[in-house]
């Protein structure tokens, strides 16, 4: 008796012994065992890669605010504008986790690693024009999202390295896509982890200027930021040429297929309109809130940053899911993909439902590590408040339109950001903020809204499991 309370349990051995093997990139099937178990062991390395994922965006605000109002502004005008470009990023490396996920679950190695390639082709033809159109027009890019004068000073070097350095965005998206695909969610981690430490030691040198580094402002963020992306790419590339895993990626498949290309621009293209639809409006939520000025804008960049900071967790769970989705897909088990949602969802909304309560106790705390400005610290605050209130219903929102996506299903997730951000967020947005007289107060109101139509929509949508037969 006592030495049944004294003895460790073999099941958490068991895990941790899984989870070690998960770390280490040993192949694993998800389509077979415990559920739960599988969820827990893709989950912890993607909720890992989507907190370095954030991470990017809070260490460059972080630095920046120390440059005011002006500083933080350009950047969020900047990243406003990325949104398009990240768009079409998540758009192909959905396509291709899709693509790869399906391939995996149906035993065909080779053929998911010919899908990868085509997806490492497509990001490459995209990434040209948007340099091009970024390194050459970057102040007039800002104007058109309402940038001052002084901002466009500040904000112009930053805006366009981040636009020279595109590949690099596009890249860590569409390959640890890949990864998360073929279930090595843990090469996906490894790699942010990477490419975040040298981007948080590079940050303040080239910001600042320490040492032979001269003085860079702003624009030294996009530097020290390109080159952490860059490292994090030509590791990435290692990994996947090296073939460990599940995926069977080699130097001979570097070549167009043209099947397996018109399959991932068949899934990829409703998938790259879902996100800019998405991305498009808040893109629009920020040109609406320029109208207020520095102090609203810099608010809203280190709120949503804080935002997003809470939230990458939680889309790694939405991740795990769509990987479970199109593998288990893939294997003829529609109903243990569907058991797989769920079972997210649940652990998605627990897991925001504490973030919601932190967010909104530690509002202020949270925005002042970032700027003391008081006018910019109310604006701040005010958003972290309002969104919370939603944090639950958005779990299941987040976990369903990824597990869309896992199933190839592209065309849903689009109609469904329509409605929420396009028929719903921007117009009450607008009205609330202008003609109700409201300010920017208005415009956090409407992402409440618009967070809580895209959950209630998602679940009704996701059970009649037209999902279940989409073909990729």
């Amino acid at each position: 008796m006592l030495s049944d309370l004294t003895t460790p349990s073999p099941v958490p051995r068991r895990f941790l012994s899984e989870l070690k093997d998960m770390f280490q990139g040993k192949p694993r099937d998800f389509t077979t065992g415990s559920l739960g178990r599988a969820i827990v062991l893709l989950a912890i390395p993607m909720v890992l890669e989507m907190i370095m994922q954030s991470i990017f965006g809070v260490v460059d605000v972080y630095f920046v605010g120390k440059l005011g109002a002006d500083a933080v502004a350009a950047v969020g005008m900047t990243d406003s504008l990325m949104v398009l470009l990240f768009a079409v990023g998540m758009g192909i490396a959905m396509s291709a986790a899709a693509m790869v996920a399906r391939r995996i679950g149906e035993k065909k190695p080779e053929e998911a690693g010919i899908a990868a390639i085509q997806a490492l082709i497509a990001g490459a033809i995209v990434s040209v024009p948007v340099a091009v159109l970024g390194v050459l027009f970057a102040p007039e890019l800002l104007g058109i999202m309402g940038a001052t004068e002084s901002v466009i000073a500040i904000g112009s070097g930053y805006c366009a390295i981040a636009f020279g350095s595109n590949i690099l965005i596009l890249y860590l998206f569409i390959i640890n896509a890949i990864f998360r695909g073929a279930g090595d969610a843990a090469k996906a981690m490894r790699v942010l982890w990477l490419a975040n430490i040298f981007n948080l030691i590079l940050d303040p040198m080239f910001i600042f200027g320490w040492g032979p580094i001269p003085e860079m402002g702003v624009t030294g963020a996009a530097v020290a930021t390109a080159i952490g992306r860059g490292i994090g790419v030509a590791y990435q590339l290692s990994l996947l040429f090296k073939g460990t895993g599940h995926l069977r990626v080699s130097r001979s498949q570097l070549r167009v297929d043209p099947e397996m290309m018109r399959r991932l621009a068949r899934v990829a293209s409703p998938g790259i309109v879902q996100y800019l639809v998405g991305t498009a409006s808040w893109m629009m939520l920020f040109r609406i809130l320029a109208s207020f000025g520095s102090d609203a804008l810099a608010g809203y960049t280190i709120a949503i940053r804080i935002i997003l900071f809470a939230l990458l967790p939680s889309w790694g769970m939405g991740n795990a899911a769509a990987t479970l989705v199109g593998q288990n897909l893939g294997a003829r088990r529609p109903d243990r993909a569907e058991r797989a949602v769920w079972f997210a969802c649940g652990a998605n909304a627990v897991f925001l439902g504490l973030v919601a309560v932190g967010m909104y106790v530690f509002a202020e705390r949270l925005i002042r590590l970032f700027t003391t400005e008081a006018a910019a610290v109310a604006f701040g605050v005010d958003c972290l408040h309002i969104v919370s209130y939603t944090y639950i219903l958005f779990a299941f929102g987040m976990v369903i339109v990824s597990s869309f996506n896992g199933a190839g299903d592209t065309r849903t997730p689009t109609w469904i950001n329509v409605v929420s951000y396009w028929m719903l967020q921007l117009p009450i947005a607008y009205f609330l903020s202008h003609n109700a007289g409201m300010g920017p107060r208005g415009a956090f109101i409407a992402i409440a809204v618009a967070q809580a139509a895209l959950a209630g929509i998602a679940i009704l949508l996701f059970r009649r499991g037209t999902w279940k037969q989409q073909i990729v």
